[in-house]
């Protein structure tokens, strides 16, 4: 598996089922691609969780997209596309979603290359 910097561009959703009756959709998404929490296996897929803000209860699960990322190891990115989003194997919509992969540079002798595994930061758009 190779090292670097996963970049997800999330563009935008359509068609999502709205959960809830009496007010606006306020949709969010998760990205899950490993745990912190320990060293995990291969990481083949990035898994985007759809959920719905609610202000007095508990947020809504609308369903979630998963996406391979073999391709975007290889080619370096993955032009925007829409990936289905799903719910008890139902159809919820979709989420348009871009990638890009940097690899990282070890360099020998330095800090890089040596030690633990590193798992970088969020970035979040300014848009």
């Amino acid at each position: 598996m190779p090292k670097g910097t996963l970049e997800v561009l999330l563009v935008c959703a359509k068609g999502l089922q709205d959960t809830d009756f009496l007010s606006n959709m306020d949709p969010y998404v998760v990205l899950s691609c490993r745990t912190q929490e320990k060293r995990s296996s291969v990481a083949s897929d990035l898994k985007l969780k759809i959920m719905d803000s609610d202000t007095l209860s508990q947020d809504d699960f609308v369903g979630e997209a998963i996406i391979p990322l073999h391709s975007v190891f290889e080619a370096g990115n993955v032009p925007q596309q829409a990936y289905n989003v799903v719910k008890d194997k139902k159809f919820q919509g979709e989420v348009r979603v871009g990638l890009t992969f940097k690899p990282e540079v070890i360099i020998y002798g330095g800090d890089r290359g040596y030690g633990g595994e590193s798992y970088g930061g969020w970035k979040e758009s300014s848009y």
